[in-house]
């Protein structure tokens, strides 16, 4: 038992006392609310001071001290209840434990003996409160009372009332214990009916307890099932008491044959405990419907195995025999089978001779059938004929569930608070300093993915010195496979380590000679080269869609960027190309037999299927290969990824899920990966994967990647070829993405260039790259070169393309965008009109070509001033794509965003803000905080916000988007330039106008030096910034800005131009204040 130390008034926790208990008093008392208690981990954390629990246990140490004792004990902190072994344990000592106490002491909380007007309460009024207390109603205070030889009953405030002796005509009236009881007759020499009689109107708070509370007054001893109900708790008392006064003990153990103790270090699992010991325990002796099963399946290392250690030490008084078999070779189990026999008094030479005897063994007993971890054998060998006795079984194979299918467990990582307790114990931690390494734990239990082996290896490496708690996650990625294969000196497991644990598994597929094993290592090393979250399977599907095109191409590439023969044979033999449909046979067997090993979890999730490794698992599928292996594995599962891009929609709607395994799959040295094949086969792998990347918007990842392979082609970024212009167009991509717009324009004119020397100028290529420099000339607010030419390529399109071709049609939206651009909206909304037109005979009404230019004309409406066409025309389009494609897929967003634009526009400002906040929500569920498109719709609805009038939370949202652009963009970035810019706004709005000019001027500063004159975005924040001089009371620098401001506007833009009136309209206003 565990005491509570009294020294100099603070009270502590002892050890656990196995013999050699010192004096104690103890304490009874009624339970208040649970989560007014004193627990067991609240005093280990010291957080209990403060609880209303707390005043009792203060008062039984002081009455102690004055009583001249140094320990007490106290039920509800002294006890790990979450420890079911050592709950049950206390239960059934609990009545030697009053018994043995020197003295107990009766805490009455409902009755009070206090002052009133100058007077002590009357004797008479305790005495009823005491009468009508309720400690005399609660089943565990029978014992409290009887058992202890000396009883002291005090009040509320502390005051003594009297004891078992002076009080005991009182307490024979209240409770019916004889006085000769209550003056320590034995207990025994009464009969069981006035023993029950005593407690027929006692109750507790679990129904169960009122049976369990009268163990010691029956001298038994019987196991918790806290959740069988009061009925089966009762039965089983019952029968206890009949089988103790025939004097027979059918339930009491003989044998014993279970190969190690229970380990110190076990934590946590109640629940599991809880649920076996239910399904395991007989309802009946002379009624045994069916032999009782429970099967536990999961991964190698989570402490299966010591679950059934702790479930026969719980329930050894249950079972005649208990027999443990390893079941993990036939000669193992053959070996114990016999043993079993033979200490059940029988000489047998084979294991149906065994079972046999267990068949006809009509007392109790218990099989427990370890390590039945090879999902080619058949278990069902094992199991004994008949329904007598009780069967634990543990496996890494799923499948076995199918032996006990409504009794069974998936075994996963510990509770995160169990999984902290177990490294603490496991390191050496003092309980006391728990708390205050709560957070170094957290991370490593993250880090281990919660995984009960790896968490015991890690406390061992710990306490023997090796690092310190705080210091484990940066060793453990430098050192990983050290780490995890660290074993401990004591208390080993079976496998010693969680690597060759986990490698038992794999010897287990690679000594199958079926073909499915050999394809399930396969795909174990490509996913270990991808990362452990949830992959969608559809990839799979898609990849082999894509390699039919190759199959039907040459063997020579025409483009860098281009898959031929040499990626096919890179792929996996159950990926084998056959037919004309994807039979998924073989890549099902391999990832259904990688489960039933417990080295992937399936996943069923809304929309697709996938599969998911535990992160130790996936960490070991990589170390355990050799460097020529992994190279092998990447390039494959390279040519899976790549072969799958050709459905671009999958990766759209996998975006979220895809976009982990992407970057785990490039966390590889560039220079490394062009060492395991030749260039021909790694450079389109990589351009692949840096244009999923682009999609995912993962800038910086993109750029890095560019570079990198630049260097390693030994190519000039800076200088455009042909030969490589798949590369050079994902790094105007890539460039244009991070703002960096003089780059993109140097890198296209000198790709213009070199395609208007060598290709005639009607060749699509040549026609490409000018219209990408059309749109980089708008992106650096070169509005006029952009229009310049793009009609330019416009004109060449409509002479040499049918007016329905798309790529014409594409042409004439970007210019359409441009001149809207340049204050040019009639000819923008003429020239989208007729594109719409074409596309609205020729395309079907969901086809996302046709949506793309609705979308585009509507935003032309906008810009015309005809709001209403362009809110009919969103909302027509958001209808179709509201119902064709995903509530998650980008274009809806899109166009549900623009919808939302319109909307405030025309006045909707509530169904604006509801909308974007719609759209908000959803992007961040999908998208990284960092994604581009989240951030602007996050802008746009804090724009919303400011209309609406709901300046504050503008403010927030605006301030949240700011702070991650200022760390994700550069600063001449012109999303974070517009997100700097609307934030003054907003804050001009809110009152704060100085926060208002300093950022505006900082906005300013940086577009004069990056942005042409004329550029629109330049002109808007200075028109801004104009307008917080003017409200900071700086009039005369807001009256020479925006003057500025006016004259270029009145260069360059129309008379009909919206902006341009804008600013027209605020100068002459500021002249009429003067």
């Amino acid at each position: 038992m565990r005491l509570l130390y009294l020294q100099s008034g603070n009270l502590s926790l002892t050890e656990d006392y196995t013999e050699h208990v010192p004096p104690y008093a103890i304490l009874s008392h009624t339970w208040g609310i649970d989560t007014e208690e004193v627990t067991f981990d609240d005093f280990r954390a010291g957080t209990y001071i403060n609880k209303i629990g707390y005043k009792k246990i203060k008062f039984c140490g002081e009455q102690a001290t004055r009583d001249g004792f140094q320990y007490i004990w106290v039920d509800t902190c002294c006890i790990n209840k979450s420890n079911l072994t050592e709950l049950s344990e206390a239960i059934n000592s609990m009545f030697r434990w009053y018994q043995d106490a020197a003295t107990c002491y009766v805490y009455l909380s409902d009755v009070s003996k206090r002052y009133n007007t100058n007077e002590i309460f009357s004797q008479s009024t305790w005495k009823s409160e005491f009468r009508h207390s309720k400690w005399f109603t609660r089943a565990w205070t029978l014992q409290e009372l009887i058992a202890p030889k000396s009883v002291e009953f005090f009040s509320q405030e502390g005051a003594r009332l009297g004891d078992k002796g002076s009080l005991e005509s009182l307490l024979h009236e209240i409770t019916g214990v004889s006085v000769e009881i209550l003056r320590g007759k034995p207990l025994i020499e009464l009969t069981v009916q006035e023993r029950m009689l005593w407690a027929a109107n006692r109750t507790a708070k679990r129904k169960e307890d009122e049976a369990y509370a009268l163990l010691g007054i029956f001298g038994l001893h019987m196991p918790m099932i806290y959740g069988e109900g009061r009925e089966n708790a009762f039965i089983r008392l019952e029968r206890e008491i009949g089988e103790r006064s025939r004097g027979a003990n059918i339930h009491g153990n003989v044998h014993w044959m279970v190969p190690r103790a229970i380990n110190s270090l076990f934590t946590g699992r109640s629940n599991i405990l809880f649920r076996i010991q239910k399904a395991l325990q007989s309802q009946s002796i002379s009624v045994v419907q069916k032999q009782r099963r429970f099967v536990i399946t999961g991964l190698g290392g989570q402490g299966k195995s010591e679950i059934c250690l702790q479930i026969a030490s719980l329930m050894k008084q249950q079972f005649r025999g208990v027999f443990w078999v390893d079941v993990s070779k036939p000669s193992t189990a053959q070996r114990d089978f016999i043993a079993a026999a033979k200490m059940l008094g029988y000489s047998v030479e084979s294991i149906p001779e065994a079972l046999q005897i267990l068949a006809t063994t009509h007392q109790s007993w218990l099989l427990i059938l370890d390590n039945a971890d090879d999902p080619e054998f058949d278990y069902q060998i094992y199991l004994s004929s008949g329904n007598h006795g009780a069967v634990l079984m543990t496996s890494r194979v799923a499948e076995c569930k199918r032996y006990s299918p409504d009794a069974f467990e998936a075994l996963g990582g510990l509770e995160e608070q169990d999984s902290k307790n177990l490294l603490l114990k496991a390191a050496e931690v003092s309980p006391e300093l728990w708390s205050s390494y709560d957070n170094q734990a957290r991370e490593i239990v993250r880090l281990l993915g919660s995984h009960t082996l790896a968490l015991i290896q890690a406390g061992a490496y710990i306490s023997q010195g090796h690092c310190q708690l705080q210091q484990y996650p940066e060793v453990y990625q430098r050192q990983r496979q050290r780490l995890l294969k660290y074993r401990p000196r004591q208390a080993k497991s079976r496998y010693g380590d969680v690597y060759a644990t986990f490698e038992a598994s794999a010897d287990v597929l690679e000594q199958s000679r079926r073909e499915s094993a050999k394809d399930a290592l396969h795909l174990l090393e490509i996913l270990s080269t991808l990362n452990s979250s949830v992959l969608p399977l559809q990839m799979f599907e898609e990849a082999w869609e894509g390699c039919k095109e190759i199959s039907r191409a040459s063997d020579e590439a025409t483009s860098i960027d281009k898959f031929t023969q040499l990626h096919l044979s890179q792929l996996p033999n159950f990926m084998v190309l056959q037919g004309d449909k994807w039979d998924p046979f073989r890549f099902t067997e391999a990832s259904s037999l990688l489960a039933s090993l417990s080295l992937v979890t399936r996943h069923s999730l809304d929309n697709y299927l996938g599969l998911s490794m535990h992160p130790l698992t996936h960490a070991w599928a990589k170390d355990r290969q050799d460097s020529e292996r992994q190279g092998v594995a990447w390039i494959a599962a390279g040519c899976v990824i790549g072969f799958s891009r050709s459905n671009t929609r999958m990766w759209r709607t996998h975006e979220r899920s895809l976009l982990p395994h992407i970057l785990s799959y490039l966390d590889i040295e560039v220079r490394k990966a062009f060492g395991l094949a030749p260039t021909v086969v790694v450079t389109p792998i990589l351009l692949r994967c840096g244009r999923a990347l682009l999609d995912m918007r993962q800038d910086s990842k993109v750029d890095q990647l560019i570079r990198d392979v630049f260097f390693e082609l030994g190519q000039d970024p800076g200088e455009p070829s042909e030969a490589l212009s798949p590369l050079y167009e994902l790094q105007v991509r890539s460039l244009m993405n991070l703002g960096k717009n003089k780059e993109v324009m140097a890198l296209l004119k000198k790709a213009v260039k070199i395609r208007e020397t060598t290709l005639a100028e009607d060749h699509p290529d040549r026609l490409i790259s000018q219209q990408g420099l059309a749109i980089a000339y708008q992106a650096n607010g070169q509005v006029e070169e952009a229009i310049m030419l793009l009609e330019q390529v416009v004109k060449i399109h409509e002479t040499t393309l049918a007016e329905d071709h798309p790529d014409r049609l594409i042409s004439q939206q970007e210019l359409a965008i441009a001149y809207r651009a340049n204050g040019q909206v009639e000819e923008a909304v003429m020239l989208l009109e007729r594109a719409v037109k074409i596309r609205e005979t020729t395309l079907t009404e969901t086809h996302p070509d046709r949506l793309v230019s609705q979308r585009a004309l509507a935003v032309a409406y906008l810009a015309n001033g005809q709001v209403e066409e362009a809110a009919a025309l969103l909302e027509q389009v958001v209808k179709i794509e509201e119902t064709a494609l995903v509530e998650t897929h980008p274009n809806r967003l899109i166009s549900q965003h623009a919808l939302a634009v319109a909307y405030k526009a025309n006045g909707q400002v509530e169904e604006a803000v509801a909308l974007l906040e719609q759209v908000v929500k959803i992007e961040e569920t999908t998208l990284a905080e960092t994604h581009p498109n989240r951030l602007i719709s996050q802008h746009a609805l804090a724009v919303a916000y400011k209309a609406n009038g709901q300046v504050e939370e503008a403010v927030a949202l605006l301030e949240q988007v700011v702070k991650i652009e200022e760390t994700t963009l550069a600063e001449t970035h012109p999303n974070r330039l517009i997100s700097q810019h609307a934030l003054a706004v907003a804050y001009k709005a809110n009152g704060q106008v100085e926060e208002a000019v300093a950022l505006l001027e900082q906005v300013v500063k940086i577009e004069e030096t990056t942005l042409a004159e004329t550029h629109p975005n330049r002109l808007a924040s200075q028109h801004a910034l104009a307008m917080a001089y003017k409200a900071n009371g700086q009039v005369e620098e807001a009256m020479a800005l925006l003057k500025q401001v006016v004259k270029i506007k009145r260069l360059k833009w129309p008379m009909s131009h919206p902006s341009r009136a804008v600013s027209e309209n605020a100068l002459s206003y500021f002249l009429q204040l003067l």
